[in-house]
C-alpha cells in the first residue's frame, strides 16, 4: 500500500484530504507543519507529500526545494490558495511535481497523487533568475490556473507554444511571461503582427533583405528572426499569415535555416517560437486556409485563453488592478463601490480583458467621484475613445475592437489615411467568405445578396486569394442557363 503524508495546518482540510486519499486505497500520515513534516521524513519516507504552501513555520515552497534535493524521486504536490502564476512557476521551479490551487476538486487531488506514485519526476528543475520578478497575468479564477501551469511546465524547455483565445484576452502577455521566466530571457523578445503587415512585405519582414532586392531597398535590413537571435519571437494572428508565407516558415522550423530576401547567404538563428491567433486554425486548416504540417509544427504546446465572460470572478481583481496601474501613472486614484463591482460582472466584456483596462483607465480620468458607483460604470461601459459613442450591437463592438487593435500596433494607422482600407480589408472576407457559403458558393447570388456586380466579385476572390472551386463556378453557370 502506497504512503502519502499530507502537510497543511488547516485540521479540516487534512481530515477531508485523507479521507479522500484513504478511500482510494491509500495509507496516509498527516502533519501541521514544517517541523512535524521533517520529523515524518525522519521516521520513514513516504511515496508522495502533499503540502500547502503557507505554514506556521515557513514557507512550504521553499521546502519542497529542500526535500527535493535530499529526495529527488519523492514526488510532490504543492496546494496554494495563493493561486497566482509566481505560485506556479515557484512550484515548478523547485521541483514540485504538480501545483492544484484552492479550492481544488478531491477527485483532480486523487489523479495526480496516482500519476504522481505512476510516474514520479517533477515538473519543473531550472531555478528562476528572480523570483521576485513581477508578472503581468492576473487571476485566480480555475480557467487561469489551468493556464498557469501549462506555463510553468514550458518555460524552462523550448518547445513552441500556440496561444489561442479570441482579441483582447491576453495572448501577448503569456508569451512575454513564457520568455521572461525563461533562460532567454536576457536576450531579445520580438513580436510580429501578421495581420497589421501587407502580404507582399511578410517575408522580408521575418527574413530581411538585401539591398537592391526590391524597389526602395536602399541597405541590408535584418529580419524579425535575425532581430530575435537567443531570444523569443511572437507570432501574432498567425491564422492571417498568407499561404505563400506559411510554406517558407514551415521550411524555416524545420530546418532552422533561411535565407534574407534578394539574398543567397544561408543564415542560421537559435529562437523559441511563441505563436498566437484568435481564429479556428482546425477549421482553416479544413477550409484549405492554412497548412496542416505548419500547424502541427506550430501546436506542439497549445495554450487557450478563456474570454473574460468565462472569468467572471476575476473581473474585480483586474478592475482594481488596472485602477491602481492608472494611479502609479499619475492619474487619479479612483476606487470601485460594490454597485460598481456588480456591473462590471454583468458586462459580457466582447473586448475582453483590453476593453476592462481601457474603461477602467477612462474612469480614472472621467469620474466624478472617488468612488466609482454603478451609474458611471453604466454611462461609459462599451464606449472607445477613438470612436466615440457606443453601438448597442455585436457588429459594433468588433469593429471597434478592430480599430483599438490597428492604432495599438500601429498608431499612425489612425491619421496616416489608411484607416479606411484597413477596416475594409478586415471585414472583406469574412463577408465574402459568409456570402458565399449561405448561397452554396453561388458567385451570382452571393454578388446579388450584396448589391455588388458579379465580375467585380470575381475580381475580389482572385484578389484576396479565395478559392471556392470548380462547383460553385458551374452552379453559376446553371443559374445563367436557367435565366436565359
Amino acid at each position: 500500500m502506497s504512503t502519502v503524508l499530507v502537510v497543511d495546518d488547516d485540521a479540516a482540510i487534512r481530515t477531508v484530504v485523507a479521507q479522500a486519499l484513504r478511500r482510494a486505497g491509500h495509507d496516509v500520515t498527516s502533519a501541521d507543519s514544517i517541523a512535524q513534516l521533517e520529523r515524518a521524513l525522519a521516521v520513514s519516507l513516504p511515496d508522495v507529500i502533499v503540502t500547502d504552501v503557507v505554514l506556521p513555520d515557513g514557507d512550504g515552497i521553499d521546502h519542497v526545494r529542500s526535500v527535493a534535493a535530499r529526495f529527488p524521486l519523492l514526488p510532490i504536490i504543492v496546494l496554494s490558495a495563493q493561486n497566482t502564476l509566481t505560485t506556479a512557476v515557484r512550484a515548478a521551479e523547485v521541483g514540485a511535481y504538480e501545483y492544484l490551487p484552492k479550492p481544488f476538486d478531491l477527485d483532480v487531488l486523487t489523479r495526480a497523487v496516482a500519476g504522481a506514485l505512476a510516474r514520479g519526476g517533477m515538473i519543473g528543475e531550472d531555478a528562476l533568475a528572480d523570483e521576485d520578478r513581477a508578472l503581468p497575468l492576473i487571476g485566480r479564477s480555475a480557467a487561469m490556473q489551468d493556464v498557469y501551469r501549462i506555463i510553468a511546465r514550458v518555460v524552462s524547455n523550448d518547445l513552441t507554444v500556440l496561444i489561442s483565445g479570441e482579441s483582447g484576452t491576453g495572448k501577448e502577455l503569456v508569451a512575454r511571461a513564457i520568455h521572461d521566466l525563461g533562460p532567454r530571457n536576457a536576450a531579445p523578445f520580438v513580436a510580429i503582427n501578421m495581420a497589421a503587415i501587407p502580404r507582399e512585405l511578410i517575408e522580408a519582414d521575418l527574413f530581411g533583405h538585401e539591398r537592391g532586392a526590391f524597389t526602395g531597398a536602399a541597405t541590408r535590413n535584418a529580419g524579425r528572426f535575425e532581430q530575435a537571435a537567443g531570444g523569443t519571437l511572437f507570432l501574432d494572428e498567425i491564422g492571417d499569415m498568407p499561404m505563400e508565407a506559411q510554406t517558407r516558415l514551415l521550411r524555416v522550423l524545420q530546418s532552422g535555416e533561411f535565407t534574407s530576401v534578394g539574398g543567397a547567404r544561408t543564415i542560421r538563428v537559435d529562437v523559441r517560437i511563441v505563436a498566437a491567433t484568435n481564429r479556428d486554425l482546425n477549421a482553416q486548416v479544413a477550409a484549405g486556409q492554412f497548412r496542416e504540417d505548419l500547424f502541427y509544427r506550430l501546436n506542439v504546446v497549445p495554450i487557450a485563453l478563456p474570454a473574460l465572460r468565462e472569468r467572471r470572478q476575476d473581473i474585480a481583481l483586474l478592475a482594481r488592478h488596472f485602477l491602481d496601474h492608472a494611479a502609479i501613472q499619475g492619474l487619479p486614484r479612483r476606487q470601485l463601490g460594490s454597485d460598481a463591482l456588480t456591473e462590471l460582472g454583468a458586462h459580457d466584456w466582447p473586448g475582453n480583458v483590453r476593453e476592462l483596462e481601457n474603461l477602467m483607465r477612462r474612469l480614472a480620468v472621467l469620474a466624478r467621484d472617488e468612488v466609482i458607483g454603478a451609474d458611471a460604470i453604466r454611462a461609459m461601459i462599451g464606449t472607445q475613445a477613438i470612436i466615440g459613442e457606443p453601438v448597442d450591437i455585436e457588429i459594433g463592438h468588433a469593429v471597434r475592437a478592430m480599430i483599438e487593435r490597428i492604432a495599438r500596433d500601429n498608431p499612425a494607422a489612425l491619421d496616416d489615411g489608411t484607416l479606411y482600407d484597413r477596416v475594409i480589408g478586415e471585414v472583406e472576407r469574412p463577408l465574402i467568405e459568409a456570402m458565399l457559403a449561405r448561397h452554396g458558393q453561388n458567385q451570382l447570388r452571393a454578388a446579388r445578396a450584396m448589391g455588388i456586380n458579379r465580375n467585380t466579385l470575381r475580381k475580389r476572390l482572385d484578389t484576396l486569394g479565395i478559392d471556392i472551386g470548380g462547383t460553385a463556378l458551374d452552379g453559376d453557370r446553371a443559374e445563367e442557363r436557367e435565366r436565359r
